[in-house]
């Protein structure tokens, strides 16, 4: 392969992986998903070497964490505010809804919403009921974290395959 087709695919590359990342503050589409086809790529284009499908696997796995790292840290912290396992099951069952028809915004303000709903219908008080929501956004600040460390991480793994 010619060297300035391999700098250009180098490039552009980094350029979808960084976008990939933007996209993880500004929940418009999947970052790590984003990150995780822009390895692939490079991978499959460039030719994967024995320690790019090491380190190509490492990234596979930081991206199946940190897609799971929403729910599970949001359930998480919901319950330990005092959120009801249904309640959660039934809330993580209408952000998917919504983010299907709406977008990823619209579940992700649909989850907070119907999960203040769902509680305050189980008999909680609106300041437990809030309580609980709060519990929930704590959860979601931490997997933010949780998935943009994961999202430099499989950038900086990918460096290594270069």
């Amino acid at each position: 392969m010619p060297a300035w087709l391999e700098t250009s695919i180098t490039v552009i590359t980094g350029i979808v992986m960084f976008f990939g990342l933007i996209g993880l503050i500004v929940p418009i589409f999947p970052g790590l998903v984003i990150i995780w086809l822009a390895a692939l790529g490079f991978g499959l284009i460039s030719g994967f070497t024995t320690g790019g499908w090491v380190l190509f696997s490492i990234i596979t796995l930081l991206a199946v964490v940190g897609s799971l790292a929403d729910n599970v840290l949001m359930g998480a912290k919901a319950l330990e505010y005092g959120a009801s396992k249904r309640s959660i099951f039934l809330t993580l069952l209408i952000a998917i809804g919504v983010s299907l028809f709406l977008s990823p915004i619209g579940g992700l303000l649909s989850a907070p919403i119907s999960l203040y709903l769902l509680e305050k219908n189980n008999g909680h008080t609106q300041e437990e009921a809030w309580a609980i929501t709060r519990g929930l956004m704590t959860g979601w600040g931490w997997a933010f974290v949780v998935r943009f460390g994961l999202g430099i991480v499989m950038i900086v793994l990918w460096l290594f395959t270069i």
